[in-house]
């Protein structure tokens, strides 16, 4: 992988991952474009530089971080579910990963979701809304959702967190804190199993480097954009996007061009 392709990754993965349109999913899609997607190596990195843009939530939400313990207590609730079905469905996951069809058609039903979700939820959640136990568990559960690739990790646990009542502001919120745990739980057993096969060598190991880097900075600038948008105008505007680009990718496939991960 050359660096300019690092480098295009990195800055799709800071835009989407924290955007309800699946990061990984569009990951993998121009992964495959830059016929890159065939590289042991690829995977590895699609992975791994989710935590660069991981640790802009630790930048912006630091003071959340310094709460009272129950605060981390509830963040691994909410992980709970997720980490217990990903251990068991890991192979599973990992053959749907190589999938562009089922990228395209859980982009494509996820935003038919998203369309209608501020109409759904239009009476919930007038005031922010702290996360009790319960609630964070009920999040958990959404994010298994997210086990599926194009399903989108932040769209899952932000419908659960209005499907209990939150804001749109305290469920992106809530979303973003929780991804701390899970990608950061992700990318460590992402990079075990590489050293496991096959350890990086340095290059790989400073091609990671510079994309989180970039990850980290571009993800910095798209969380704050994010949060200003959905608060003002909702999601129906990622739901359009993804049945677009979820739709083209299901024309292509249908025409014949081969998009498929090898």
């Amino acid at each position: 992988m050359s660096y300019w392709h690092a480098f295009l990754l990195a800055i799709v993965e800071g835009l989407t991952e924290f955007l309800p349109v699946s990061s990984t999913g569009h990951m993998v899609i121009v992964a495959n474009l830059l016929n890159i997607g065939q590289l042991p190596f690829t995977e590895t990195y699609i992975t791994s530089i989710q935590l660069g843009a991981i640790l802009s939530v630790v930048v912006l939400y630091w003071r959340r971080f310094l709460q009272s313990f129950d605060f981390y207590l509830k963040l691994a609730v909410a992980f709970l579910p997720f980490g217990v079905a990903g251990f068991l469905l890991k192979d599973v996951i990992a053959d749907l990963l190589k999938s562009v069809t089922v990228v395209a058609t859980s982009l494509v039903v996820g935003g038919i979701v998203l369309l209608f979700i501020d109409r759904i939820f239009k009476d919930a959640g007038k005031q922010t809304t702290t996360p009790s136990f319960a609630n964070a568990f009920k999040i958990g559960l959404f994010q298994c959702l997210a086990l599926v690739p194009g399903v989108s990790r932040s769209a899952a646990t932000i419908v659960g967190g209005l499907a209990q009542g939150f804001d749109r502001r305290s469920a992106a919120d809530f979303s973003f804190l929780l991804a701390v745990p899970t990608m950061t739980v992700i990318t460590a057993y992402e990079l075990y199993k590489t050293y496991k096969l096959n350890p990086l060598q340095s290059a790989d190991i400073k091609v990671l480097l510079f994309g989180n880097a970039v990850a980290f900075v571009v993800a910095l600038l798209a969380v704050k954009s994010f949060v200003a948008f959905v608060s003002r105008y909702g999601f129906r505007a990622f739901g359009i996007y993804r049945i677009i680009v979820g739709g083209i990718i299901l024309t292509m496939i249908g025409l014949g061009i081969n998009l498929q991960l090898v």
